[in-house]
């Protein structure tokens, strides 16, 4: 069996996140509209949305980016309702916005189960996660994810093709052994893809609108959908066996 070089995604691929994410947002949508008693959970929803996905575009990943979406979204319907900006009100959306990078991290089911199993048949394996270095970097200790990972995490604030293709040359790769798995079809699968690297998708149950995207180029490699994480150690194996058999 020839080793697979492995880059994983960890935000809703390995650990939970968007879930925290929609906690809070939640509670920031429940103080507004006690501040704004006109306006609708999905009218506040939709404005923060609108402006941290143009935020995204422009400055990236960086944790820091989510509580001045709050903030913004807030200072647009003072201006809106004709409200003066309450300094003690700003602080209170920064403090629910910072939240979100403050609750202890959970695995995802199977988490653990999966990487020994990749761990043990002895294939190499890459943490590629978008972000920043402190907030990511609070997760992979709080997991213990080093005895996976090691030294072989790589943290993008714009998770891209380009990104991408800065690590695979920095560690070396061969397309036909290398595989990114992630739940993002934006920052995880089209980068693979347009990379020519081998893609496993895992849809997270609950999806941020920023990743859903269409793959709309033929894939050089394997593009494999699979229900559970669980699934990925069998295909590898199987790959990794067949790519012997060919050789």
């Amino acid at each position: 069996m020839q080793k697979q070089t492995l880059l994983f995604n960890l935000d809703d691929t390995l650990v939970h996140c968007n879930k925290y994410f929609r906690d809070t947002i939640n509670a920031f949508v429940a103080q507004l509209q006690e501040w704004f008693e006109n306006l609708t959970k999905e009218e506040i929803k939709q404005k923060q949305l609108e402006i941290d996905l143009k935020s995204i575009e422009k400055y990236g990943l960086h944790s820091s980016r989510f509580p001045e979406s709050l903030v913004a979204t807030y200072l647009f319907f003072s201006e809106q309702n004709h409200q003066d900006i309450h300094e003690d009100r700003v602080e209170r959306v920064k403090k629910i916005g910072q939240s979100v990078f403050e609750v202890p991290i959970e695995p995802l089911p199977n988490m653990y189960e999966v990487l020994d199993k990749l761990k043990e048949q002895g294939h190499n394996l890459y943490l590629h996660t978008g972000g920043d270095e402190e907030n990511q970097g609070r997760k992979i200790v709080q997991l213990e994810l080093a005895k996976y990972f090691e030294k072989r995490v790589f943290i993008s604030e714009h998770k891209d093709t380009p990104a991408l293709k800065e690590i695979l040359n920095q560690i070396k790769y061969d397309p036909k052994k290398t595989w990114m798995i992630g739940n993002s079809l934006k920052t995880d699968i089209r980068p693979a893809v347009e990379a020519g690297i081998h893609a496993i998708h895992v849809p997270s149950e609950l999806e941020w609108s920023y990743n859903q995207v269409k793959i709309d180029i033929a894939p050089k490699g394997k593009l494999i959908t699979v229900h559970s994480l669980l699934e990925v150690p069998e295909i590898i194996q199987k790959h990794a066996q067949e790519t012997v058999v060919s050789t």
